[in-house]
């Protein structure tokens, strides 16, 4: 069964709840990008795998979970509450009809995506559409694939970059993207990143970074 690589810094707030809703024989893999809180030693006392990652980042978090996969699948998604493990049975389910990288394209609830990130988010889809014909809305942060496909992209964004560096290179390597839908709510917790406008303009630039790339290479 798959693994789940939770990126983690400063959630002791969502990681009983987020744990504790994983589904059966799905392994989750929490790595600690440098938390204050006890988010490492909470998440091992409940039984999860739990890898450090000093380098902070959303990227090398993600990356050094990769490396700690031991399953064939691999899912990604974010431990902060906002996300329902129970969902995560329904993004694998499309591997198995011959999508190569699965999104969960996020419905969210009230309180859930500040305006700012929710525009950002939207002209982010846009462009992505824009320049590369992918019909999708969201490159949400809940995703499966198979690991050593998944190693093989070579990714290198190691911020916020990742997630959509995950979809431009999966494309370029001709692979199936898809998305399902997944709900999305209010998080547990302060956010550090997309949440503050501050972490929203830092992912609107190491995005473009990838975006600009892409232009580059067509």
């Amino acid at each position: 069964m798959p693994d789940v690589i939770l990126p983690v810094l400063d959630e002791a707030a969502a990681i009983p709840g987020v744990l504790a809703a994983m589904p059966a024989g799905y392994r989750p893999i929490v790595v600690d990008n440098g938390s204050s809180d006890r988010s490492a030693a909470l998440a091992a006392s409940l039984g999860a795998h739990v890898v450090s990652e000093p380098r902070r980042g959303f990227g090398a978090a993600c990356f050094a979970g990769l490396r700690a996969a031991e399953s064939e699948v691999v899912c990604f998604m974010d431990c902060d509450g906002s996300l329902d493990p129970g969902d995560l049975p329904g993004v694998v389910a499309l591997l198995d009809g011959g999508v190569d990288l699965a999104l969960g394209a996020r419905r969210a609830g009230r309180g859930a995506w500040p305006l700012h990130a929710r525009l950002a988010n939207r002209v982010l889809a846009f462009e992505l559409r824009r320049r590369t014909g992918a019909d999708l809305e969201d490159i949400g942060p809940m995703r499966a694939a198979r690991r050593e496909p998944l190693l093989a992209l070579d990714l290198e964004d190691r911020r916020s970059g990742w997630p959509l560096e995950m979809v431009v290179k999966a494309l370029a390597a001709d692979w199936t993207v898809a998305s399902t839908p997944v709900p999305y709510v209010e998080r547990r917790g302060r956010s550090k990143v997309t949440g503050t406008v501050r972490g929203t303009i830092q992912a609107i630039g190491d995005m473009g970074t990838i975006l600009r790339a892409v232009e580059a290479a067509r």
